[in-house]
């Protein structure tokens, strides 16, 4: 695992090889998508590591003890739609209580800059711990804008998660905003003319819903 400030590069095996075959260009959105479920899982590990922790008084079947749980308000999610809804369901069965949002942004093919469609959020996000998803941080231009909403929705503590990361929408999500972590499964090379990663994977989206 790389950490860098605000960046974290999960390298574990099973990430890894899971994504090895969400990339080849004849896996079906069938199995595209639960290896993206399952890969969800993993990634959601590793950006809820520091999440406070308190004591709760228990009863064990031996005797009572002061145990661990999760501090504060439920966990607030996020998806970036459409492609973010694969990593948001993955999140969900590892944290069933969480809230959940959606951000609806789609990149003009000629500017590359996002344009929204749909936001709706939680309430009292201010203090609640809010994970951001979607799968392609490319430009980074609509993941920042996301992320512009969410912070004027009253979000303090906002994390990202995302499957892959081109340098340029890592470098265009610290300028936009430096305090918000990133963790993904992988840094790739760089954008192509249209503004998608390589090698990367193709249209996420598409490749989850069998569209073009």
């Amino acid at each position: 695992m790389t950490r860098l400030p605000h960046l974290t590069h999960v390298k574990h095996p099973l990430v890894q090889h899971k994504l090895t075959a969400m990339r080849r260009v004849g896996t079906p959105s069938n199995q595209f998508r639960g290896l993206l479920r399952e890969i969800s899982h993993l990634l959601a590990y590793e950006i809820t590591r520091d999440l406070p922790l308190t004591d709760a008084r228990i009863e064990t079947p031996l005797q009572p003890m002061d145990a661990p749980v999760l501090q504060g308000k439920k966990l607030a999610l996020v998806s970036i739609l459409r492609a973010g809804n694969g990593l948001l369901d993955g999140v969900l069965e590892l944290i069933p209580s969480a809230r959940v949002g959606f951000v609806g942004l789609y990149r003009d093919e000629e500017t590359l800059q996002p344009v929204q469609y749909y936001c709706k959020l939680p309430d009292t996000l201010e203090d609640r711990v809010v994970i951001a998803v979607d799968p392609m941080l490319a430009t980074g231009n609509s993941s920042a804008a996301a992320v512009d909403l969410i912070k004027q929705a009253g979000a303090q503590d906002i994390r990202f998660l995302c499957l892959l990361a081109a340098p340029e929408g890592i470098a265009r999500m610290q300028e936009a905003h430096p305090e918000v972590p990133i963790v993904t499964a992988s840094v790739d090379d760089r954008l192509d003319d249209h503004g998608y990663i390589v090698p990367g994977l193709g249209d996420a989206g598409d490749r989850m819903f069998g569209t073009k």
